[in-house]
């Protein structure tokens, strides 16, 4: 398939927006190496500097990415500001099944890969987190989601990191809904604190078995609140 030729500027949103549609399209799956520079701006007919500023964003966007001595590669179909798109539009029951399946499997990988320095930044976000229950919701549940993430980050796993980054705005919004909805710290500011000291102290004896079971339970929890809640 030839591409067509740009006619008006700006060229490189032009470029951008043609590529993005031949991904999207199936024209080039995941897992396809793009055609060269030369010959991009040759069907595209612009400049190679057009071209290597088109891919940048399309890199950017997490659509493509570029291989050391291999070339361009279509790694995504459509761009990472979607799925937090997606993220932003669903509804809390749908977000914590996805924490369920993120979460569970984060804490047990933290449990066997952690180090001194992931140690400590749990403690500080566990403190935090106790500190926090004297503030308003927002400051709660911004200190909650801290601790959950660096959970996902003594994982080590980039994928999952990355992951839960895009997931982790949405994810705020859906504690800070379930917090002001039952209402959940109106008989205690600092709901959950048992279990996730019990998690912090599980990952911390390397117990990956515990510590999945305790990330398990509260997603569990928290489901039967929102669906409960919303019968």
């Amino acid at each position: 398939m030839t591409l067509n030729p740009l006619t008006r500027s700006p060229l490189a949103d032009q470029a951008a927006r043609t590529l993005r549609e031949q991904v999207a399209s199936g024209h080039w799956p995941v897992g396809t190496r793009l055609p060269g520079e030369n010959e991009l701006a040759r069907q595209l007919g612009v400049g190679r500097s057009t071209v290597r500023e088109a891919i940048r964003a399309l890199a950017g966007a997490g659509m493509l990415q570029t291989r050391q001595g291999s070339g361009v590669f279509v790694v995504a179909t459509r761009p990472v500001e979607d799925l937090r798109t997606t993220l932003r539009r669903a509804s809390a029951v749908h977000l914590f099944e996805v924490r369920a399946l993120l979460e569970v499997e984060a804490a047990g990988l933290a449990a066997l890969r952690r180090d001194d320095e992931d140690l400590a930044a749990l403690d500080r976000a566990l403190a935090a987190r106790h500190a926090a229950a004297h503030g308003d919701d927002e400051e709660f549940v911004a200190a909650d989601v801290a601790l959950h993430t660096a959970v996902v980050a003594a994982a080590h796993n980039p994928v999952l990191t990355e992951l839960f980054s895009a997931f982790e705005p949405a994810l705020r919004d859906g504690l800070l809904d379930l917090v002001r909805l039952l209402p959940l710290r109106h008989d205690r500011p600092d709901p959950g604190a048992d279990s996730h000291t019990a998690l912090v102290d599980a990952v911390r004896r390397g117990d990956a078995e515990r510590a999945s079971g305790i990330m398990r339970e509260e997603v569990k929890h928290n489901l039967t609140l929102l669906r409960g809640a919303e019968n």
